[in-house]
């Protein structure tokens, strides 16, 4: 059964996380992505560890979590595109090609005739997307930009952790991943529109962009309302009650979305009457009583146990859910359930466990089984399938062209 971008081809000359994240949705979508790496180095994140996967005897291996994380699906060809030759190879691709996604300093293939001008001279329907901190013009365009950074940079920190303390980066790369999506979306987009005009185009797209963008109503309290947010902890700037609350034995999520939530709550704490009270009867009261309220609320569900709120909330439609470690994440049965850990079979261990794709579709599901590569391992393939020899390839090796 074919997947949604069965037959597009992708090449993938990324690294780090935002680029390889964004070829490895179109991997899932059913692309073939093939990924271009330097020879005998390949990704950065290959050597972001430990952790490293352990093969089927228990013995590590060179494959770090963090590039399994993002680079499922793909063909890896090992290349030196500084060299002619690796280039002319690059140029070979291309022409048969739908997309090709990179993130190098801007102007940085330019040197190699592997910019978006030299290419779609090649090949006019290539959708070529580039991915940078700061995007392709403006004064910090040749700033180099990480994911943390451009936390900090983008207002991200500013409003993470608690209000008493200093600023916190989430705990995941975020920014990286937000851009990788939004990467996703607009090549999907410039694909449907070249179906009405034939034609590619240059993606341009930036981590602080996409940083600022996911600021949504935190950028919207500021620009509408003229105030600037700042932290709150597990807070919400907009609604209350709707943070983590201490119970008598642990932590819960209340997400109490509405003013009829609100009033189920109360009856179910024993305190109806808060519900009544003018200073807490509208969201808007609540917001502006914030402390008053969240201490009356923590105090009633400090009486008795996660458990005991889960369970009762739950049965009453009232949002709500505990604060789970990863492992109980990877255990919790509706995480299972939609397919969000797999299992997939890799060279060195045929039961590597990976995160499952969050998109289902009805009628062209997508892929998940295929292995992140190994480092080249599909170099000869590629160059296969390009009508390259088996003593062409054999000679690429020994220059040390591919590996």
């Amino acid at each position: 059964m074919s997947s949604p971008l069965t037959g597009y081809k992708v090449l993938d000359m990324s690294r780090i996380l935002a680029g390889p994240w964004a070829g490895q949705t179109l991997a899932d979508l059913g692309a073939d992505v093939i990924k271009v790496e330097r020879p005998g180095e390949g990704d950065d994140t290959r050597k972001w560890g430990p952790p490293y996967l352990s093969d089927n005897e228990g013995n590590p291996t060179s494959e770090s979590a963090y590039y399994l994380c993002a680079n499922r699906g793909k063909r890896s060809l090992t290349l030196d595109i500084t060299s002619a030759e690796g280039q002319a190879i690059i140029k070979k691709l291309v022409a048969e090609s739908d997309v090709l996604l990179e993130n190098y300093k801007v102007g940085g293939l330019k040197k190699y005739g592997l910019d978006y001008e030299s290419l779609s001279a090649i090949n006019p329907r290539l959708v070529y997307c580039s991915i940078t901190g700061f995007g392709q013009h403006g004064p910090y365009q040749n700033r180099a930009g990480y994911d943390f950074m451009i936390q900090g940079m983008g207002g991200l920190m500013s409003i993470t952790g608690e209000p008493e303390g200093g600023p916190l980066k989430v705990g995941v790369a975020v920014t990286d991943i937000f851009t990788g999506l939004y990467a996703t979306i607009a090549i999907q987009g410039a694909l449907l529109e070249r179906e009405r005009s034939g034609l590619g185009q240059h993606i341009d797209m930036a981590l602080l962009d996409s940083q600022v963008a996911v600021l949504a109503n935190q950028a919207s309290n500021y620009l509408v309302g003229g105030m600037v947010p700042g932290r709150l902890g597990n807070a919400h700037p907009n609604i209350v009650p709707y943070q983590a609350f201490a119970t008598s034995d642990g932590f819960i999520i209340l997400a109490v979305g509405n003013d009829s939530q609100f009033k189920n709550f109360c009856e179910l704490a024993g305190r109806p009457e808060l519900a009544d009270l003018p200073q807490y009867a509208t969201n808007q009261a609540r917001v502006h009583n914030r402390e008053t309220l969240c201490a009356e609320v923590a105090a009633l569900l400090a009486q008795r146990s996660e458990a005991y709120w889960l369970d009762e909330l739950t049965a009453r439609g009232i949002p709500c859910g505990p604060v789970n470690s990863i492992d109980k994440v990877m255990a919790d049965p509706q995480v299972n359930a939609r397919d969000m850990r797999t299992t997939v079979k890799h060279p060195y261990n045929d039961q590597l466990q990976l995160v499952g794709s969050p998109m289902k579709f009805s009628r062209t599901p997508v892929n998940t089984e295929q292995a992140p590569p190994l480092l080249g391992e599909h170099s000869a393939q590629i160059l296969a399938e390009l009508g390259y020899s088996e003593a062409e390839i054999a000679q690429f090796k020994a220059k040390g062209l591919v590996s």
